[in-house]
């Protein structure tokens, strides 16, 4: 039973890793799991999502806001892409990215559009994230299992 989740929980993580949500800093972080640290990565992921709540949150704001401030948009983004980029968010950084662009370009259509589409990813991973580390719980065994949800 326990190969049995680490399998799924290494096909999963293959399968981020095809499809694009995750690149090879998650793979760094994993190696730096070790019996004094073995729930390294988990941590970290939890404090990218409880951290980035609060970026995605002055970001909507400075949406709002009028005159938008594109220069106060494009520096919370970056913060918020840096984050990102920490875990190995690939499609998270990717969306990062474009709304930088619609910022230079003062495109506010544009910084909402992505901005959308950087919620979306950042939700999607989460969860899928979510059930990577359950696995990871499940084959860790009974013990493991007392943790919680990402952020």
């Amino acid at each position: 039973m326990v190969k049995n989740h680490m399998q799924r929980q290494f096909d999963m993580k293959r399968s981020l890793l095809d499809q694009g949500y995750l690149d090879e800093q998650f793979i760094q972080l994993e190696e730096l799991e070790d019996d004094d640290n073995p729930n390294f990565v988990e941590e970290m992921v939890t404090t990218f999502y409880n951290n980035s709540a609060r970026l995605l949150q002055n970001i909507e704001q400075a949406l709002v806001s009028r005159p938008i401030d594109f220069t106060k948009l494009d520096n919370y983004m970056h913060r918020f892409k840096g984050s990102s980029s920490s875990i190995g968010a690939t499609r998270v950084k990717k969306e990062c990215t474009i709304f930088t662009e619609y910022c230079k370009k003062a495109n506010a259509e544009g910084c909402i559009r992505t901005f959308l589409q950087v919620k979306q990813e950042h939700a999607c991973l989460r969860r899928k994230l979510e059930t990577y580390f359950q696995l990871g719980r499940q084959a860790a065994g009974p013990s493991a299992n007392a943790g919680g949800q990402v952020g």
